[in-house]
C-alpha cells in the first residue's frame, strides 16, 4: 500500500491552471526528487499536498494507520498531525528567537501540560520542558548546530538557516518531508553537507522525503525516483537514468544530457 497517493490533483486560480490532472504514488522511505522549469507547478504542488491550498479537483490520500484517508482541502496544522512537515522555497524562521526556540516550536502539538500547569509551573511543566528541550537538543545535533542553540536565528549563516528549518520540520514527527528547494543559495561546500544530511535523516528517520531542486547534480545523485513537471503537468517519471535520458525532460528542462 502506497504512503501517498495523488490522483488527477488540480489546483486553478482564475483562469489559470497551475497543476493540472497530476497523479504520483509515493511509497514508505522512498527519496524522491520533483523537477521543472520555473513557473512549472512544483511548490503549488507542495502548497497542495501540505495544506496550504485546497485542491480544485482530484484526490490526495495518506496513509494512516494501514488506512488511506483523503487529506485534500484539510487544515496545514491537521496534516501536520497527520505526519507531512515540509520547509520552503525561502526560509520561514522565527528570526528573532534562539535556535532552540525554533526547534521547540515546532514539537508544540506533542506538549503534555495544560495551561494550569504552565502558569503555577507545576512539576509536570517542568518535566515536560525538560523533555521537549532534550528532544531538541539531538534535533540540533543531527544538523550540527546545537553549539549555536543561543544564537538568534537570524544571526545564522544562510546553509545553516536551511539545516535549522529542516531540524524544525523533524520536531513534529514527519513520515513524509517536503523539501522546497533546500539547496538554493548554497555555495558548493554546503551543497554537499546538504546532501549528506538529506542521507542520514531519511536513514535514521526511517523518513519519506521529496524535494524539489534545480541542483541536478543532487537530484540525480540522491533520489531514487523522479516526478517532471512542465505547465502543471506531469511531463514524465522514473529512476534518474531514465529521466536524465527523456528526450521530453532534455527539451523542456535539462537542455542537454546531464
Amino acid at each position: 500500500m502506497s504512503l501517498l497517493k495523488v490522483s488527477d490533483l488540480t489546483k486553478n486560480f482564475g483562469g489559470l491552471c497551475a497543476v493540472s490532472h497530476v497523479n504520483m504514488e509515493i511509497e514508505e522511505k522512498e527519496l524522491i526528487g520533483l523537477i521543472g522549469p520555473n513557473g512549472a507547478g512544483k511548490t503549488t504542488l507542495f502548497n497542495l499536498l501540505t495544506g496550504v491550498y485546497e485542491p480544485s479537483e482530484g484526490t490526495i490520500e495518506l496513509n494512516v494507520d494501514g488506512q488511506m484517508k483523503s487529506i485534500g482541502g484539510l487544515k496545514p496544522y491537521v496534516i501536520t498531525g497527520l505526519g507531512l512537515a515540509r520547509t520552503f522555497q525561502n526560509i520561514r524562521l522565527f528570526k528573532n528567537l534562539s535556535v532552540l526556540d525554533n526547534v521547540k516550536i515546532g514539537m508544540q502539538k506533542d506538549i503534555q501540560y495544560g495551561v494550569f500547569s504552565a502558569v503555577l509551573r507545576s512539576n509536570a511543566y517542568y518535566r515536560e520542558e525538560k523533555r521537549v528541550e532534550e528532544k531538541a537538543m539531538e534535533l540540533l545535533r543531527v544538523v550540527n548546530l546545537d553549539k549555536k542553540k543561543d544564537e538568534k536565528a537570524m544571526n545564522l549563516p544562510y546553509g545553516e538557516q536551511r539545516k535549522l528549518e529542516i531540524a524544525r520540520a523533524l520536531a513534529t514527527d514527519p513520515k513524509i518531508l517536503f523539501l522546497d528547494e533546500p539547496a538554493a543559495g548554497m555555495n558548493p561546500q554546503e551543497t554537499t553537507e546538504l546532501t549528506e544530511l538529506i542521507h542520514q535523516i531519511k536513514e535514521n528517520f526511517n523518513l519519506t522525503i521529496v524535494l524539489i531542486e534545480h541542483d541536478m547534480s543532487l537530484v540525480m545523485s540522491i533520489c531514487e525516483r523522479i516526478y517532471v513537471l512542465d505547465y502543471g503537468k506531469l511531463l514524465a517519471s522514473g529512476v534518474p537514468e531514465v529521466i536524465k535520458n527523456d528526450s521530453k525532460v532534455i527539451e523542456a528542462y535539462l537542455g542537454e544530457e546531464i
